[in-house]
């Protein structure tokens, strides 16, 4: 009896012992963020510099996503929504570069930033690791498991548990494989009554002239060149399942000093750049520059982007992309890569391209200090849409035009209703581009911390500050890099709260979230800095006459004030709680009403010091229209404030920034 009571014991310690495996996780973390790109790196380092346990999982070998991976030329639409470990980030590029921030850098010197921040808030990173599963049940992801990303048939898997799960991905994997609800493509105009979602015809980034569609001109039995669809355009307003185009932002040098030629790319084939040659010929280019929008960077480096009917979006070639699998998506980038380095080698040694063409596009070449581990190349394709979560809350178009405002801020944005060209087609026998929208001129407008979060039926300790829930038209507003750093730190703030109040991150409150990051906005206990808006009606008193004139353009906010009497007066009263030296800045919009001189005088807590602040001629650096210009260094003390007093019509009065030192 003895014997089979011993087999009987080790039979269940066996069982027990394989069931501990089986549940065993290779890392047990606090904390998991999937996707290693600016959104990741920021969500990372708040949970970590709140005291959390972070593991950081990366499918490839860098961090910084798009910010680091050619985005020098940032799309900011309105600085106001940059805020921040966000603004911080932009901070460091100014220190790299001598300037209080700055928007446009150097690929290298983002993703320097982005290694800095994981180093000095010391989380762990996973590099070359993606997800194949998750294993919900609860109500909650139990854990996911990764594959090696470089060597799939590698083992084992690694399993990775977590109390809180941040998907900042650009394509949802992590949302998508446990089990959230999503969609990929346009909703029709009609789903959430918008009128700039769904199939659009319009003039952005088209070809106004007309370019026959066929291999032998005229010949519809040829059939089409290469990139064009045979259509017909469905009506405007309709929903599919197309996605907007991706490409490589280019970073190129003509510095021959640090330069690599640009040679035949593999699978070049010159059939695929037909179109520019239909398009000079029907309306001859006047330069190379034509092709595209050229922006420049320091140290004589290039921020490429698409522009005009044919450049470097590959239209209509990327639809499979969100949702395929990892082999599939493998082929796709590497075909966006072929075409771009094609384009560039086809403009510069095709001899149907003008001579003085070709002479333009061989003073240019990839750069040697950029991409050195991936052939001077940029290793991230610009995934500007994937899935989108279908979550507690959708972004719409009525939330970006201030038709609706979200009551649980966790973010802002401003930029344009943008979105990129979604096919090609033949439209009344010529070559139309399809889905291209960009509709902008409304403020800056709060985002819904529930866009985050997935509905509480599904999970509750996920969320998607990347692919967030909102329609396609309103997503090309929110979806730049500086507002997902944004979110993500508020991404980063609630999963912290989640776990320490041991609640669903549908019950932390927003406003517990925006005083977290008010009070601590670096996530390192420093002093806050203090912006005071002309709008803020709490913090400026207006005396005589101003004209308040909304330019969310040129403006930091959404308006600015010029004054309208000899006798106009403004005071800023910042909120100073502790006495310390400041850096003090005024916000110069570029405006011709602008006056020559701009009077202020400063208040320290004890004496009066006037200033003849001259606004700066300089140029403005990056896709901005305003710039912030020092006032001067003062020991300020609480119930210090700053007047501005114009000596004439004509003076402009928006934010000023009160710097600690």
């Amino acid at each position: 009896m003895r014997k089979y009571f011993n087999i009987f014991i080790a039979a269940l310690l066996t069982l027990a012992l394989g069931a501990c495996s089986v549940n065993k996780a290779d890392y047990e973390v606090d904390v998991c963020v999937y996707g290693g790109t600016s959104a990741g790196v920021i969500a990372a380092y708040t949970a970590a510099m709140s005291g959390k346990t972070v593991l950081l999982v990366e499918p490839g070998h860098h961090l910084g996503g798009m910010t680091s991976g050619g985005l020098g030329y940032t799309d900011i639409g309105n600085k106001f929504v940059v805020t921040g470990l966000a603004r911080d980030f932009y901070r460091r590029i100014g220190e790299h570069y001598g300037r209080l921030e700055q928007w446009i850098f150097e690929p290298s010197v983002a993703e320097k930033i982005f290694n800095d921040y994981a180093g000095r808030a010391d989380f762990e990173i996973l590099f070359s690791r993606r997800i194949i599963s998750a294993t919900t049940g609860n109500g909650q992801i139990q854990s996911i498991l990764l594959e090696d990303s470089e060597n799939p048939t590698n083992e084992p898997h690694l399993t990775v548990k977590a109390k809180e799960y941040i998907d900042c991905s650009y394509e949802g994997d992590l949302m998508a494989r446990a089990g959230v609800s999503y969609i990929v493509g346009r909703e029709s105009a009609e789903t959430y009554c918008e009128r700039y979602n769904g199939v659009q015809v319009m003039r952005g980034h088209q070809f106004w002239d007309p370019i026959d569609p066929y291999v032998v001109p005229g010949d519809s039995t040829s059939g089409l060149i290469w990139g064009v669809n045979p259509g017909p355009v469905a009506p405007t307003g309709s929903g599919d399942s197309k996605v907007q185009a991706y490409n490589y932002r280019i970073c190129l040098t003509n510095d021959t000093t640090n330069m690599i030629p640009i040679t035949e790319p593999d699978n070049y084939n010159p059939a695929h750049y037909e179109l520019c040659l239909r398009l000079h010929q029907v309306s001859p280019r006047k330069s190379v520059y034509d092709y595209f929008i050229w922006s420049m960077m320091p140290n004589g480096k290039t921020d490429i982007n698409n522009g005009g009917g044919i450049s470097t979006d590959m239209i209509g070639m990327n639809w499979d992309y969100p949702e395929a699998d990892y082999d599939k998506r493998r082929e796709i980038i590497k075909a966006h890569e072929d075409y771009t380095k094609g384009l560039l080698y086809f403009l510069g040694h095709d001899e149907r391209v003008p001579d003085f063409m070709r002479t333009e596009m061989l003073k240019w070449g990839y750069p040697k200090d950029e991409y050195a581990d991936n052939g001077h190349w940029s290793p991230q394709l610009y995934v500007r849409e994937a899935r989108r979560m279908i979550g507690e809350e959708v972004m719409t178009e009525a939330h970006c035009t201030g038709e609706k405002i979200a009551n649980d801020p966790i973010g802002w944005a401003a930029y344009t209703m943008d979105s990129h060209n979604c096919d090609r087609q033949v439209i009344d026998g010529v070559v139309k581009n399809e889905g291209n929208v960009e509709i902008g001129g409304f403020p800056p407008y709060p985002i819904s911390y529930r866009a985050l979060l997935p509905k509480r039926a599904e999970l509750t300790n996920l969320i998607v500050p990347v692919c967030l829930s909102a329609s396609h038209i309103a997503y090309g507003s929110i979806r730049m890099e500086p507002v997902f750093m944004v979110l993500a730190q508020g991404a980063g703030v609630a999963a912290v709260l989640a776990i320490d109040n041991n609640c669903p991150v549908q019950d932390v409150d927003a406003a517990a979230i925006a005083a977290v990051i008010a009070a601590d906005p670096l996530m390192d206990g420093s002093m806050p800095e203090i912006i005071v808006d002309d709008s803020d009606t709490t913090a400026v008193t207006f005396y005589g006459l101003w004209t308040e004139t909304p330019d969310s353009k040129r403006a930091y906010g959404p308006a600015y004030h010029v004054s309208a009497s000899p006798d106009a007066s403004a005071t800023y009263s910042p909120a100073i709680t502790t006495e310390n030296d400041f850096d003090i800045y005024a916000y110069i919009p570029r405006t011709d009403r602008a006056a020559a001189t701009i009077p202020i005088e400063i208040f320290d807590g004890n004496a009066s010091h006037s200033i003849q602040l001259t606004p700066s001629t300089d140029e403005v650096i990056g896709q901005t229209f305003g710039e912030w210009q020092k006032i001067g260094t003062y020991h300020l003390s609480p119930g210090s404030t700053a007047t501005i007093r114009p000596a004439a019509t004509g003076t402009v009065a928006d934010a000023i920034l009160f710097l600690p030192l």
